[in-house]
């Protein structure tokens, strides 16, 4: 009958034991992060294949052309303005207009959007200059980034704090022979909260889907002509998927810009509604409400910088943008799908190196334990015997 372990050999045991658990856990994970990979890596190869048959349906058709996804709308007067003045604003419309500017492949000028008063256009040229003076001209001439790295980008300093005027826009302005001068907002869409409602049904301009104001009989009021956020006609590309988390310009930069700023046809309907006015309203005759009890009188100045008019429908057949916007969709789940890659790609190289340690570590314990470990039984009675063996 053999004799019963010692403590030191019960926790080698016991310490064997715990490793090969540790072991078999690290490879469990290692299996999950595979399978997951696998599973990814299949879901993006579908997107890809089906980006690649969209973009071939679109070339068929002819429509995809840079005129028009690069075109950029500026009214007249805000245009001419613009030109005249030594503005940042100035200074992107320029480029925008004139994409052979070789400057215009910038990374400073990649994040940039645009500003304001041309990310936007309207049905009648009051209304476009009602919403510019509402706004006023340094948010209607704010520039439009995508994220913070592209504002991060826009502008740098030296060790004593004073603006690089070779770097970033400052650099580019040097380089396009056009003066820049005071400050200028930014407004980075990253950076923004959106909206988080729902948005109209089957509504190709994704306007936001806001309950109509209501008297306190329960009836809409008279002349209200809608929500500004939804006045506005946005250009098909930026509609969705224009910022990282999928949102389009509707629900982030014009949902902060106006809320629920609320259109009347006249000043005498505004002022009617004023019961179930919340955030300031405005009439197509000039009247304007900043914030509850708080109003604009007085003779109104020429708006210098103002959303440009609808001028005409696009070129693009309606089916066209719909498969535009399904096409941007895909990309852009296309874009997740290989950033979460990236993260499970690096959770199972971290995986596999922990295995790849605790394996070591195990041969080491298992080499050590083999040193320190007493003579078996049957070594010691020969050992015994040779001792006792005449010599």
């Amino acid at each position: 009958m053999e004799p019963p372990p010692s403590q030191a050999e019960a926790g080698a045991g016991s310490t064997k034991v715990n490793y090969q658990e540790e072991l078999q856990k690290l490879g469990l994970k290692i299996e999950q992060h595979v399978d997951h990979m696998r599973f990814l890596t299949t879901q993006e190869n579908i997107l890809k294949e089906s980006i690649l048959d969209i973009e071939g349906t679109i070339r068929k058709y002819h429509t995809l052309t840079k005129s028009v996804t690069d075109k950029v709308d500026i009214d007249k007067g805000t245009s001419k303005y613009l030109n005249q003045g030594k503005s940042s604003a100035g200074l992107i419309c320029q480029l925008k207009a004139h994409p052979e500017i070789q400057v215009s492949d910038s990374p400073v000028l990649k994040d940039i959007l645009g500003i304001v008063a041309t990310l936007g256009k309207v049905d009648y040229g009051n209304l476009g200059r009602l919403l510019a003076e509402y706004l006023g001209k340094e948010a209607m001439m704010a520039l439009v980034c995508k994220t913070f790295d592209g504002v991060k980008a826009l502008e740098s300093y030296d060790e004593e704090g004073i603006i690089d005027r070779n770097s970033g826009l400052h650099g580019i302005r040097a380089s396009v022979g056009r003066s820049l001068e005071g400050r200028f907002r930014v407004i980075c869409l990253n950076g923004l909260i959106p909206y988080v409602g729902e948005f109209v049904e089957d509504d190709p301009q994704r306007r936001l889907n806001l309950s109509n104001p209501k008297l306190p009989s329960g009836e809409i009021p008279h002349g209200f002509v809608g929500y500004a956020v939804n006045l506005v006609h946005i250009d098909n590309q930026y509609l969705f998927c224009v910022t990282s988390s999928g949102h389009g310009l509707r629900e982030t930069l014009f949902y902060n810009l106006f809320s629920h700023l609320q259109v009347y046809r006249t000043e005498e309907d505004m002022q009617q509604a004023l019961p179930c006015i919340n955030n300031g309203a405005v009439s197509l005759d000039g009247g304007m409400m900043r914030s509850p009890g708080v109003f604009d009188f007085g003779t109104r100045e020429e708006v210098q910088v103002k959303f440009p008019t609808i001028s005409g429908k696009s070129s693009l057949p309606e089916h066209e943008f719909e498969i535009e916007n399904v096409l941007k969709s895909k990309k852009w789940n296309r874009e997740r799908l290989l950033d979460e890659m990236r993260v499970e790609q690096s959770l199972l190289d971290q995986a596999k190196f922990k295995l790849e340690i605790k394996k070591n570590e195990f041969v080491r314990f298992l080499a050590e334990s083999s040193q320190n470990a007493p003579a078996q039984p049957s070594q010691q009675s020969s050992a015994g015997l040779e001792r006792l063996s005449p010599r």
